[in-house]
């Protein structure tokens, strides 16, 4: 059946009722992106003529999944998306330059201790692997050092696993996380276990679709960041290791150009020498996180 029989008369009044456009009350703008993605899934529907059993195997796998959504959004694209829809919008308005945007991920965790200083983020032992050292300065679009500014930093110990999501419950609150806070000069240095990369939860959800669509679910070694700092507006991004294998093939899509150094390792260390571009806030703001849903914990005691 062709896919203009979403737009008989019959289904465009079902669309209207099942979203609301003719009540007088609920949110206007949630009335038309509702109608909107209730109207393309019927058309999906429609042109791949989806039977009625693989609807609700789909609704099942969807219920079955909570626990992975955020590994599924990027999965699938749409976080990497979101950045370019957004890096569009830029470009539109004129605004350019800075570090590029990329992907969040799902691991970020609230309440990291804030330290100074060329900061330890390890407080776990992590044998057999090496040092990283990382140093940088964070800078205005004019060049000029930005203070004040608070670096968050997060990424997973030497077996891809991260602190408060590690299944093995090893790690100790806020391994390998922190936020540091800059001086005037805006100069930041850590040092940290090195990190690896990872794989989705074998047979999770995640894994099933990768392996239904024939692709992998690897992503490469990395480290994220968000930098805030007032009058600019806020980065997230992440660097991936230019020399992992799975840097060119990112499940996530997390991978950009301008983001990818590669460690000069040297003996029990490895160096990355990174500096992050702001842009200025404008008049409709920037400075603030998204309202996304962050795990959270106790701020810890810094010891490192």
């Amino acid at each position: 059946m062709d896919a203009s029989f979403v737009k008989t008369a019959p289904i465009q009044q079902l669309l209207d009722r099942a979203s609301g456009v003719n009540e007088s009350g609920g949110d206007p703008r949630l009335k038309a992106i509702m109608r909107d993605v209730i109207e393309s899934t019927m058309e999906v529907i429609v042109r791949h003529d989806v039977s009625e059993s693989e609807f609700w195997l789909a609704m099942k796998y969807l219920a079955d999944s909570s626990g992975e959504i955020g590994l599924i959004v990027p999965g699938i694209g749409l976080e990497h998306f979101l950045d370019l829809y957004l890096d569009a919008k830029d470009a539109e308005a004129g605004l350019t330059g800075g570090t590029p945007r990329t992907i969040e991920g799902p691991l970020y965790v609230e309440g990291a201790p804030l330290v100074e200083g060329n900061v330890n983020l390890s407080t776990d032992p992590d044998e057999g692997t090496q040092v990283l050292h990382m140093t940088g300065t964070v800078t205005g679009p004019d060049g000029e050092p930005v203070e004040n500014a608070i670096l968050h930093v997060w990424h997973a110990n030497s077996k891809g696993w991260y602190s408060h999501f590690d299944p093995t419950s090893e790690q100790t609150p806020f391994n390998n996380r922190r936020r540091i806070k800059l001086g005037s000069d805006g100069r930041y240095a850590f040092h940290s276990k090195m990190p690896s990369g990872y794989s989705v939860p074998p047979q999770g959800a995640t894994d099933q679709l990768m392996q239904a669509l024939g692709r992998h679910g690897n992503r490469p070694a990395h480290v994220h960041f968000f930098i805030e700092a007032p009058g600019y507006r806020t980065l997230t991004t992440q660097i991936n290791f230019g020399d992992d294998p799975f840097a060119a093939d990112d499940f996530a899509f997390g991978t950009r150009e301008g983001l990818l150094p590669v460690p000069s390792r040297q003996g029990d260390s490895a160096y990355i020498a990174f500096d992050f571009q702001l842009q200025r806030a404008g008049a409709a703001g920037g400075e603030e996180f998204s309202s996304r849903h962050r795990a959270s914990a106790e701020p810890a005691a810094e010891n490192a």
